[in-house]
């Protein structure tokens, strides 16, 4: 019998767990990257590369330990389930950003696609559905209010009843939503507080926030029980959210996570010219695994 060096076995002994390891890539089966655990961190679909496939997104979020992935709609939440990785905000039903609860026209047609996608939401293990206030077109903040307030009021029942959450979304005027009502944080406190539901909240972006109301952390704390979901992204751009914009995530992270949230914080930033997006999204992850 021919003698075996070590360093001609080593190769033979690798090449099954090599070729194990592919396997289960190509399945989805993996170990992911530790976390703390104690914020679940989402992605959105623009934190990748614009060539890379759904299924290739999914992969890569779940071996960097994603939890959630945000905005995409009922056709691809197969592809999400096949790496473990839950469909954390519905899009769609709720209406658009510019036309949406505001106006009482829209009510009948987004309440008939609000309470079909509430069932099928719960049908499917997804938390929550994403919906907006609409533009103000001239109608004072006070009468949209109470729009949105008649409108929640009628579907916050059957939201109670299969546990899904509705978020209606901040988002700034100042410089990407010309017009959009929910721009203040006082205006979306205002109708979920009368709303009063578990399951109707604020979807608070923190890059939004930053640009219209600033003083972030003390907004996130004074109004936490009315907030129900997070989006990231660094200001000024929205792009990567590491030291190079004006934000201290590790910090808004950290007392987010003390305040004992349970929901999804998702990063729905844009990676910096040149940056190489799975790294960007690494660094991202890190940051808020406080």
């Amino acid at each position: 019998m021919t003698h075996m060096r070590r360093r001609d076995f080593l190769p033979v002994l690798a090449a099954p767990v090599l070729l194990a390891q592919q396997q289960s890539s190509k399945t989805g089966i993996f170990d992911p990257a530790a976390r703390k655990g104690r914020l679940k961190q989402g992605v959105t679909r623009g934190v990748f590369a614009r060539e890379m496939s759904l299924d290739d997104c999914c992969r890569e979020a779940a071996k960097l330990g994603v939890k959630g992935f945000d905005l995409i709609g009922p056709a691809d939440w197969p592809a999400l389930k096949k790496y473990g990785l839950v469909p954390s905000m519905y899009p769609g039903p709720g209406g658009t950003i510019p036309d949406a609860l505001n106006r009482k026209e829209n009510h009948d047609k987004l309440e008939k696609s609000l309470r079909a996608a509430i069932d099928e939401a719960a049908a499917n293990g997804v938390p929550n559905i994403i919906t907006f206030s609409g533009n103000r077109r001239g109608m004072p903040d006070q009468e949209g209010a109470d729009n949105c307030l008649a409108f929640l009021n009628k579907v916050k029942a059957q939201a109670e009843d299969k546990a899904i959450t509705i978020c209606i979304e901040y988002l700034n005027s100042k410089v990407n939503h010309k017009d959009y009502m929910f721009d203040h944080i006082g205006w979306g406190v205002d109708v979920v507080k009368r709303v009063n539901s578990p399951r109707v909240k604020i979807l608070f972006d923190i890059y939004h926030a930053q640009i219209m109301d600033g003083d972030v952390v003390r907004n996130i704390r004074d109004n936490f029980q009315w907030i129900g979901h997070f989006h990231t992204g660094g200001n000024p751009g929205r792009h990567d959210i590491d030291e190079s914009q004006e934000l201290n995530y590790r910090f808004i992270a950290q007392a987010i996570a003390d305040l004992g949230f349970s929901g999804f914080i998702s990063h729905e930033y844009t990676p910096a010219p040149g940056h190489e997006p799975i790294a960007t999204l690494k660094r991202a992850l890190e940051i808020c695994d406080v």
